[in-house]
């Protein structure tokens, strides 16, 4: 059988983490994170990461695997994550890949644009700006040139709206157009799941995980991390309320309250992301686990 990887998306709270670990023993193999958070050491309550238990039932890379010190992008991503393919397929003829990060996924899967490299003194005079007017005038700007890519990315994102502004200042093109997947002849097959629920239900898990996040100490943890609060891993949803919470921009419940809603919000921008891919099979909860197995069992066959 040709290798073949399971790539399994959809919004947080959904529900994926358990059911890759259902795969990944039901094929006997391991899971690759595609979870532009859950890389990084030092952020662990805040990023939903697999539990201690999940982590020792199955083997799985690119947790835990860099610090939020290091580069790590999307296309740096894509070039390591290939090459752990390349050997995990040495041994296993079905690996399990699983993730909210679309980019991350894109990269694996399809493969991304190349962006020139953009001059320091764009970037620079973005963060001037952004410093001086505040993150909302710079999304009103992003909203005005790219309008495709302003209705997904997070609002509050520092570290994506500046760099999709810096690629179109220095680049001429908005950045919709390099972030396009161009398609790469891949040597292994690939057979994509989403997992959605309904809205009402999905944002209730959503605020009962956030409930849990909170009740694990999410505060201790983003106050252990303010210090450290201007670099790009924490320019994000769950930490960077929680940074603007000491700052006194708002009361306690507030922030929880925003915690809430940014998640939610989040979650549909990730819906939102993977709806544009013809290619994968939704599967609605509830579903029966036979259900699904059947459909990927189907797959393979074809790929004999």
């Amino acid at each position: 059988m040709k290798p073949t990887l399971i790539s399994l998306v959809g919004p947080t709270a959904v529900g994926k983490t358990k059911l890759a670990i259902q795969l990944a023993g039901h094929f006997q193999t391991e899971i690759i994170s595609a979870d532009s958070r859950q890389c990084y050491r030092e952020m662990n309550i805040g990023t939903a990461k697999p539990t201690f238990d999940e982590l020792n039932s199955v083997k799985h890379h690119f947790i835990n695997s860099h610090s939020i010190h290091d580069f790590f992008s999307a296309g740096e991503f894509g070039r390591v994550a290939l090459m752990k393919l390349k050997s995990l397929f040495n041994s296993y003829n079905v690996v399990i890949m699983v993730g909210g990060s679309g980019l991350y996924v894109d990269a694996v899967t399809k493969g991304l644009a190349e962006i020139p490299k953009i001059k320091a003194e764009i970037r620079n005079a973005l963060v001037d700006r952004l410093e001086t007017e505040g993150l909302e005038v710079l999304f009103r700007y992003l909203a005005q040139v790219d309008e495709d890519y302003a209705g997904m990315v997070d609002k509050n994102n520092t570290q994506r709206i500046i760099r999709a502004l810096e690629v179109y200042e220095g680049t001429g093109k908005i950045y919709s157009y390099w972030r396009k997947s161009i398609s790469s002849v891949r040597p292994f097959s690939v057979v994509t799941i989403g997992l959605e629920q309904e809205r009402e239900v999905l944002y209730q898990n959503i605020d009962h995980r956030m409930d849990g996040m909170i009740d694990s100490g999410l505060f201790t943890e983003a106050k252990a991390l303010y210090q450290y609060r201007l670099l790009n891993p924490l320019q994000t949803v769950g930490y960077k309320e929680i940074f603007d919470y000491i700052n006194d921009s708002y009361d306690y419940n507030e922030c929880v309250r925003l915690l809430k809603r940014n998640s939610r919000r989040y979650a549909k921008r990730q819906l939102t992301w993977f709806k544009k891919n013809d290619h994968i099979k939704w599967f609605s909860m509830p579903y029966t686990t036979n259900e699904l197995l059947d459909y990927i069992e189907m797959r393979l066959s074809d790929k004999v």
